[in-house]
């Protein structure tokens, strides 16, 4: 049942880089959640920017995005507005603070990345297979993957 491990496995390969990430993080004194790091990074690349459009770029789900918001607005790091052009929606911001943080984890972030490309280099690519697989689950989910088997 190879298959069918899939996420487990993604998410003990997730839990075992996100730990190793807030060890670097602590070893370091920095007091830093894994999951600002993308939010933080956007802001950091492109400016503000509704929670809607980092959900977009980041490819992740906008409650996902709101969660990390409410945390980084508690700590100081981002703030929110009104959109100019509909008030029902919030641009995000880094604050003075946010952006001392982001200047701050720019050379840590470097290493990062770093590493990472040397897991990909070892791996054979990995980060490719991970786009790939993204695509795939996008064009037909997991579930209905699951669902049209069940009705064969």
């Amino acid at each position: 049942m190879a298959g069918a491990g899939i996420g487990a496995r993604l998410r003990r390969l997730s839990e075992s880089i996100d730990g190793d990430a807030a060890r670097v993080y602590a070893a370091l004194g920095i007091e830093f959640e894994q999951r600002w790091l993308g939010v933080l990074n956007q802001l950091a690349l492109n400016g503000p920017a509704t929670v809607g459009e980092l959900a977009s770029t980041l490819r992740i789900t906008h409650v996902s995005v709101s969660q990390t918001r409410h945390s980084l607005e508690r700590a100081g790091l981002v703030d929110s507005q009104a959109d100019a052009t509909d008030a029902r929606r919030r641009r995000l911001a880094l604050t003075a603070a946010g952006r001392r943080l982001v200047r701050r984890l720019q050379p840590l972030w470097q290493s990062f990345e770093e590493a990472a490309l040397d897991l990909t280099a070892e791996t054979g690519q990995l980060m490719a297979c991970l786009d790939r697989l993204d695509d795939a689950l996008e064009r037909q989910s997991m579930f209905e993957r699951i669902m049209t088997r069940m009705k064969d």
